[in-house]
């Protein structure tokens, strides 16, 4: 018998006709323009699934824990605007004066007030339901940066969905957060970036000003890349359109509390009195580092120094790899900020969360093994996160 008869496999064989037709429902249309949206879905119903079972445990109540810190602050925002926020929210000392909500950005709890608007919708349930849409919303530009980047594939898109799912702080994405909000529109800033949409990247960059001062690394990232095209002549006037209108949420909102508080720098002069939060080039990350590496004192505190240290051999990979410098530009412009401010070292985990372009090359490395070895290591991912992100909001006990 010949080789290629001894290879030969009937196809009528059902085994083999049971693989051919599962091939072609994973390759049909709309399995792969649903597929963003459902792995990302998928990874944080894991994450709410293990937090019910810690809530249990540590005996806190799940909503209450999803809506916790910021989350009340935004839904104070929410509900009344920032003349009408509830007067038990305080800041960091267990203070209150007119301009302390003024800290937290507008974008988020303006979406859920609008949403709220809609009929039989509670303020809650609005917060939840931006949340939502705004995660599965980054997904999908997630999902196109994947297959935009140079080596990039459906494949690696749907990887990188799932690892910024499976972030360590990911549970920020379900709670009343605006980090899911944010990180839509810098997303598809970026995308807009790489595929040179000057004012698709222009118009998400203002938006996502309106929701974290974090959005400071996304200008810097958008304008320079405007800038670059601007002097290659490229693209007509759309570059010099897209660098115009980026900066104009962050500085808007800015420019708002400076009014308000009557000080150039208002918000920053918020931030400093309310939770002495100030950019010391990163001496107090410095300290806090040194401290807990040589007396840890919490799984949490610990986690987060190897999480910071993780981010910087990211963008060392980002820049070996070839990675677009936009991208590598946004995400060390997130960690700079991150390890640049002193503010509450619980929180720096989870300020990692928007630079998700740091996960690009690991992404871009899964994608190309076998299936089996991408599933089991996105499989531990998920189930750290899971564990990870329950452990922060309900047996640790301070802020996020």
């Amino acid at each position: 018998m010949s080789t290629a008869e001894a290879v030969h496999v009937d196809p009528e064989d059902p085994p083999h006709a049971a693989r051919e037709r599962l091939a072609r429902a994973v390759r049909h249309r709309v399995v792969l323009a649903a597929a963003p949206a459902v792995l990302y879905l998928v990874v944080r119903e894991v994450g709410l699934f293990v937090l019910v079972l810690m809530a249990g445990r540590w005996d806190k109540d799940v909503s209450r824990a999803l809506t916790s810190w910021d989350g009340q602050w935004f839904l104070g925002i929410a509900a009344g605007g920032y003349d009408d926020v509830p007067r038990g929210l305080v800041d960091a000392f267990s203070r209150r004066t007119a301009e302390t909500p003024l800290a937290f950005f507008p974008g988020y709890p303006a979406l859920v007030r609008w949403a709220d608007g809609l009929p039989g919708v509670t303020v809650v349930g609005a917060a939840f339901a931006v949340s939502l849409v705004s995660g599965v919303v980054c997904a999908y530009g997630l999902h196109r940066l994947g297959r935009a980047v140079f080596g990039g594939s459906r494949r690696a898109g749907l990887v990188l969905v799932v690892l910024f799912a499976a972030s360590p702080m990911a549970v920020v994405l379900s709670m009343t957060y605006s980090e899911a909000t944010f990180c839509a529109f810098a997303a598809w800033a970026l995308v807009g970036v790489l595929e040179r949409r000057w004012l698709l990247a222009g118009l998400c960059c203002a938006a996502a000003g309106l929701v974290r001062p974090t959005a400071a690394a996304l200008v810097l990232a958008v304008c320079a890349a405007a800038v670059v095209a601007v002097v290659r002549r490229e693209d007509g006037w759309r570059p010099w359109a897209g660098a115009a209108v980026a900066p104009l949420g962050l500085l808007g909102y800015l420019g708002y509390v400076a009014v308000r508080t009557g000080q150039w720098d208002g918000w920053f002069a918020v931030q400093q009195r309310g939770w002495d939060s100030r950019f010391d080039g990163g001496a107090a990350t410095w300290k806090f580092a040194l401290l807990v590496l040589g007396d840890p004192r919490s799984v949490l505190e610990l986690a987060t120094v190897w999480f910071l240290v993780v981010a910087i051999a990211l963008v060392v990979l980002g820049l070996r790899r070839g990675l677009e410098w936009p991208l590598v530009l946004y995400g060390a412009g997130v960690l700079v900020m991150d390890l640049g401010s002193n503010g509450l070292m619980n929180s720096k985990a989870r300020l990692l969360l928007p630079a998700f372009t740091l996960l690009i090359p690991p992404a871009l490395a899964l994608a190309r093994r076998r299936t089996s070895t991408a599933v089991a290591v996105l499989c531990g991912a998920v189930l750290f996160s899971a564990w990870f992100g329950a452990y922060a909001i309900t047996a640790w006990q301070y802020a996020i």
